[in-house]
């Protein structure tokens, strides 16, 4: 049986809870465009952001091990896909839009630079002065203004609910530049967008547990004193006694990433339901963030957040590989500034109408890790 866009979003209208957003009510786009006849506004938005340049770049750019470290560790597209899946099982399980929020989850990383955190940490000293360097902000950048695949229009043209999910903070909410007459009514995002960044949580720090594992750069000795780990050890040896290695370690993440999860659409549903939202307007409107972990989970989190930090992000053999990454970024950027002519694509374009910095800025941190290396070396031998 044919599916019209207009059936898929009849269905929304039936099957979802009262605050999700439903694609027919989406604020639009800021270059208007007329509707597709199978797929709704957030379908498109998805297509588009995993057709995008900067999308297939995530393969090659640093989650926590430098890209090329090993052929089982995560890379930034590997944590993407994951963050989309699990944004797709808590929006399902709450009844809000799926699509929406994998469109969220699938777009949160692409303005990342090249060696992760410690490069997004180099770029914003180096930018300081001139608006400063921050992943989430360059993503929106990335989307609105940095791809060039449409003659139409500059970035993907994604719709508003898409660029208000990107443009999250744990600190807070900045809203998009593309400005919609709803603004300045909101204190939060949309359910989805929220859904999104703590789907971002959960599998970056079990995940990044994972590879730490694998990597042998903690054991499981270490974690005996982590109280999630623990649990999770003791529930896969009731249900398997005696399993070992890799098949054990690999379903106690399953077991941790599963039962935080359940955890949040539990301790989720359960707030929400004490506030009879009617829509979504009413979800933004409220003065707090509505998705939230029970709290033991919440302890669980943060003991395994810090052990994390104390244990492996700190790891001589993390911190060191990109201590480097961060002085090749100071060393290309700083080569660049002598050497304008050399910045190339379209961020040389921009040199006269967002001055040389941000050109730059946006120039490096569209870089693969591979790329800027190689980048390095050719420049060295200048």
């Amino acid at each position: 049986m044919l599916k019209t866009r207009s059936q898929i979003e009849t269905e929304e209208r039936k099957n979802f809870s009262p605050f999700g957003q439903y694609s027919s009510e989406s604020a639009g786009r800021k270059h208007p465009e007329p509707p597709h006849s199978y797929r709704t506004a957030f379908q498109r938005d998805r297509a588009r952001i995993i057709h995008s340049r900067a999308f297939r770049r995530l393969e090659y750019k640093t989650q926590v091990f430098l890209n090329g470290t090993g052929d089982h560790l995560r890379t930034r597209l590997t944590h993407t896909i994951e963050v989309a899946s699990v944004s797709r099982t808590i929006a399902c399980a709450l009844g809000v839009n799926q699509d929406l929020a994998e469109a969220i989850a699938l777009a949160h990383d692409l303005g990342h630079p090249p060696f992760g955190h410690t490069g997004e940490k180099k770029l914003n000293q180096i930018m300081v002065k001139d608006g400063g360097f921050e992943h989430n902000i360059q993503s929106l950048r990335v989307v609105e203004l940095l791809e060039p695949l449409y003659p139409e229009f500059d970035g993907l043209n994604l719709s508003y609910e898409v660029l208000e999910g990107i443009r999250k903070h744990d600190k807070g909410y900045q809203r998009p530049s593309y400005k919609n007459k709803k603004d300045e009514q909101f204190s939060n995002p949309s359910i989805e967008a929220q859904i999104a960044n703590m789907a971002d949580e959960i599998t970056y720090y079990s995940h990044d547990l994972d590879d730490g594992l694998d990597h042998k750069l903690i054991n499981e000795q270490q974690l005996n004193e982590v109280t999630l780990w623990q649990k999770c050890s003791e529930s896969v040896e009731e249900k398997f006694p005696g399993l070992k290695g890799k098949r054990q370690r690999s379903y106690i993440i399953r077991t941790l990433i599963d039962r935080q999860v359940a955890d949040l659409i539990s301790a989720t549903s359960e707030y929400i339901h004490n506030f009879k939202f009617e829509s979504s307007d009413e979800i933004r409107r409220h003065p707090e963030r509505l998705t939230r972990h029970s709290e033991w989970a919440q302890k669980g989190n943060l003991q395994l957040k810090q052990f994390l930090y104390e244990n492996l992000y700190h790891h001589e053999a993390v911190a060191m590989p990109n201590a480097r990454g961060g002085n090749v970024i100071a060393d290309v950027f700083s080569f660049y500034e002598k050497n304008p002519k050399m910045i190339g694509g379209e961020s040389a374009k921009r040199i006269n109408s967002e001055g040389l910095k941000r050109a730059i800025c946006d120039y490096i941190s569209g870089m693969t890790d591979r790329y800027i290396l190689e980048e390095y070396k050719r420049i060295k031998k200048i």
